[in-house]
Parts: C-alpha cells; sequence; structure tokens
C-alpha cells in the first residue's frame, strides 16, 4: 500500500482591502509578496504572500460580504460552522506576543493553560483571526534544521 501524503501548502484570507492587508502582514508578521494575479472565474485579485515555507492567499473579491463581528472574537467564531483561523506555531507565546504587539497587532489575548501549553490570537487589518500557539518545530515539515 503505498503511502498517504500531503502537507501544507497555504491558507486562504478575504480581505477589503488588498494594498492595506499586503502592507499589515509585511510589517507585522515578516511576509513579503511572492506574486499577485487575477483569477476571473471569481472574479478576484490574489496575492500570495511568503514568510520562509508559509504561504497565505489575500483575496480581495468586488462587492464581498463584510467579516461579521461574531467572526472576530475566537470563542464566538467557534459557534459558527466552517474555517476558523489559521495557526502557527511559535517557540515562545508571551514572549512573542509582546512582539507582536511592538509591532502594532490587534491582539486579543493572551492565555497559558492549565495542561501547559500557551495561545495568542490576533486580528489582521481586516479583523482576521491568527493563532500563534506554542509548539516545538518539527524538522521534518520545515526542511534542513
Amino acid at each position: 500500500m503505498n503511502k498517504f501524503e500531503f502537507w501544507h501548502h497555504h491558507i486562504g484570507i478575504s480581505v477589503p482591502d488588498m494594498e492595506a492587508s499586503i502592507a499589515w502582514y509585511e510589517k507585522v508578521l515578516g511576509f513579503h509578496v511572492e506574486r499577485r494575479r487575477q483569477i476571473e472565474s471569481i472574479p478576484a485579485e490574489i496575492a500570495i504572500l511568503r514568510n520562509g515555507p508559509m504561504h497565505i492567499e489575500l483575496f480581495q473579491a468586488p462587492g464581498a460580504a463584510p467579516l461579521p463581528a461574531s467572526r472576530r472574537i475566537p470563542d464566538e467564531d467557534n459557534r459558527t460552522h466552517g474555517n476558523k483561523h489559521g495557526a502557527f506555531a511559535v517557540a515562545d507565546v508571551p514572549a512573542f506576543a509582546e512582539e507582536l504587539k511592538r509591532r502594532g497587532a490587534d491582539i486579543v489575548w493572551v492565555k497559558k493553560f492549565s495542561w501547559g501549553g500557551a495561545a495568542c490570537f490576533v486580528r489582521d487589518n481586516a479583523g482576521n483571526l491568527l493563532e500563534f500557539l506554542q509548539a516545538p518545530r518539527y524538522p521534518e515539515s520545515f526542511g534542513e534544521l
């Protein structure tokens, strides 16, 4: 039997202002634009952003509905079916959250959990949720370290 393999490629985020979102992801999270294009079938403008092996695809579609207020709060958003947020691992959540704050991020909360983990939620410039959780870095998912 062949091994059933797949791996992370990107997360997609719909935004109301492509230029403002690109600027936010560059300033706050260190992503850079890898490429941009139009997808006529949606229709939408897209930008693929990259930070090392990670990719984020930003969409700006004319006439898109705004993000509902409940989707901007992690615990409320979980009460709506569908995708919730992108999540990234970091070595030290409190220190990472302090750096995000210094870079101007809208921090929703930083929590340490009774089971020993820690996480931080932030909103991007359009209100979309991103999570940063404390977790080990697995060499097989990043190539050689």
